[in-house]
């Protein structure tokens, strides 16, 4: 945790979030040369931040969220906006995340399978062997089947339950 609260609140706060490493008393300009430390030492780093003398810690961070309320800058700053400001919501939005690219590679593991196996039947490889051609018609409907499967596994998302 980086802030620029005093060490006290900092300690509270961070032992109350499960945050093992707290940076506190940092000052404003301090912020984006911390981010750039961390970012020597961990494989990502994310920022929360609201105000303006975050923005050039939230354009840094790997993962730069605002928080909806703050400042128009660090709004701007940052790729990922809440619309609260309930810290609660940044576990969520993450996992959410990982949740929305688990969704996508499922999607495109699907359309390979299909796709790996689909252009060859339709281009008539089991012809020769089996007498097979798959009909234009069928090629439709399978082709269309396809999509309704991205997009149900895709709206799987609309019920995601945060577990944290």
């Amino acid at each position: 945790m980086l802030t620029g609260d005093n060490q006290h609140v900092a300690s509270v706060i961070g032992e109350q979030l499960g945050i093992d490493e707290v940076i506190s008393e940092v000052l404003p300009d301090e912020k984006a040369a911390h981010i750039t430390s961390l970012k020597g030492r961990y494989e990502h780093v994310a920022m929360v931040g609201d105000g303006i003398n975050d923005a050039p810690a939230l354009a840094l961070a790997d993962v730069g969220i605002a928080m909806g309320t703050g400042s128009d800058v660090a709004i701007e700053s940052a790729p990922m906006t809440l619309l609260n400001s309930n810290p609660a919501s940044v576990s969520y939005a993450i996992s959410l995340s990982r949740a929305t690219v688990r969704n996508i590679k499922q999607n495109l593991f699907g359309a390979f399978i299909y796709n790996t196996l689909g252009i060859p039947i339709a281009a008539g490889v089991l012809y020769p062997l089996f007498g097979f051609l798959l009909s234009p018609v069928f090629a439709g409907a399978a082709m269309a089947l396809s999509s309704i499967t991205v997009v149900t596994n895709a709206n799987r998302l609309r019920k995601f339950q945060h577990k944290g």
